[in-house]
Order: structure tokens, then C-alpha cells, then sequence
């Protein structure tokens, strides 16, 4: 059987962890940014986890973790 390939853009989005679970960059981070509360823009430091709904098809394209 051939090998599988792994989709880039998918492996450089997001990261698996330990527990299997997959973690994401908080989205709407690019630019426009200035007119953002200051708290807004704190919370869009901390990363979050993938639904399970969206961890299914992410691990499709991320054969090797």
C-alpha cells in the first residue's frame, strides 16, 4: 500500500496533542485589529480545540498525526 500524504496546509494550521485532540489558532487574528477592545484581542491569544464534528475530516488530511 502506498503512503499516504499529508495535506500542508492542514499540518501547518493545526497541531494534535497528547490526548489526541486537535488544536487550533483562534480565527480573525490577521489585521484589522486596531478598532478591536483591548480584551478581544486578549482572548484571540489563546487557542482552542476543534469540534469533534471538524476533527474528523482534519484527520483525514493529517494521515501521520
Amino acid at each position: 500500500m502506498p503512503k499516504l500524504k499529508t495535506n500542508k496546509s492542514v499540518a501547518k494550521r493545526f497541531r494534535l496533542t497528547k490526548s489526541g485532540k486537535i488544536k487550533k489558532r483562534s480565527a480573525r487574528r490577521g489585521h484589522l485589529l486596531g478598532k478591536r477592545v483591548r480584551k478581544a484581542k486578549r482572548k484571540l491569544r489563546q487557542s482552542s480545540y476543534v469540534a469533534a464534528v471538524d476533527a474528523k475530516k482534519i484527520r483525514r488530511l493529517l494521515p501521520y498525526g
